[in-house]
């Protein structure tokens, strides 16, 4: 009987140890969400933030550039891209390496076959690309050239249904658009405190943008530049079903635990 009776205790132990530390891992909302410490932007006192600005090249960004000629062969041979390792979105996220395009070095410079090294950082896409038609025009008849970025990434993370890496092919991008591609929020997003995270000239600049307001198309954060992070954080609601989550398992523990103790009763 004295075995039973420890038995009986140690379940009893087991259990409200097991309950302790379900309960203490109930964490609120303050403890999910991330980046609470940030301030929201006073966006008010900016000017035409409505207006989209083309993004610049900057070093390690990769190009993609296609220099067409009178002859094809000649073309092919500018053309060739160095094979560069890039992480692809909404794959698996792994590295994977493929022909991306022409890598700008650390002095801004890209290297084109036959034409030689030429400066592009600072340069939007357009500048880019008629500098360097000017540049093959003195060995080409002719030449036409077409230039994009070839990395222009963003990452949405968080409360949406597809949170990746998103590699876009174009540069006037929304964050309207990013969260399309993403599978737009969850019913649990919080879409009145979205942040994004924003890498200008290595310094961090933040916004939190409200998309239940109109207010969001004034923002100088409207539209995205490479590299943007977005992310959506969980309201209470989605701590609330965390925690039922608990609740039910503690109870299904409960229950077991009682069906043991008065199985070992019973055989007393």
């Amino acid at each position: 009987m004295n075995k039973q009776n420890n038995v009986i205790k140690t379940l009893s132990k087991v259990t409200a140890l097991f309950i302790l530390a379900l309960t203490s891992s109930c964490v609120s909302n303050k403890k999910i969400a991330y980046f609470q410490d940030i301030q929201a932007i006073n966006q008010a006192k900016l000017e035409n933030a409505t207006t989209f600005t083309e993004p610049v090249i900057q070093p390690d960004d990769l190009l993609s550039i296609n220099i067409f000629t009178l002859t094809p062969q000649t073309g092919a041979v500018i053309n060739q891209a160095a094979s560069t390792p890039t992480l692809g979105g909404n794959t698996n996220n792994s590295l994977s390496t493929q022909n991306t395009g022409f890598l700008v070095d650390k002095n801004g410079e890209i290297e084109l076959s036959l034409i030689g090294k030429i400066k592009v950082s600072g340069l939007t896409t357009y500048q880019a690309r008629e500098l360097i038609r000017d540049k093959a025009a003195e060995v080409y008849k002719q030449p036409n050239v077409q230039l994009r970025f070839a990395n222009f990434k963003v990452s949405v993370l968080g409360e949406v249904n597809s949170p990746s890496a998103y590699t876009l092919p174009n540069e006037k991008v929304s964050i309207l658009d990013a969260l399309s591609l993403a599978g737009d929020l969850t019913i649990y997003g919080k879409r009145e405190n979205v942040l994004i995270v924003r890498d200008n000239d290595g310094k961090k600049e933040f916004a939190r943008l409200n998309l239940n307001s109109s207010e969001i198309f004034n923002s100088p954060f409207y539209y995205l530049k490479q590299n943007d992070v977005i992310y959506v954080e969980p309201n209470k609601a989605r701590v609330s079903a965390n925690n039922a989550a608990q609740v039910q398992t503690i109870g299904i523990v409960t229950s077991i635990v009682s069906v043991l103790i008065v199985a070992i009763t019973a055989f007393k």
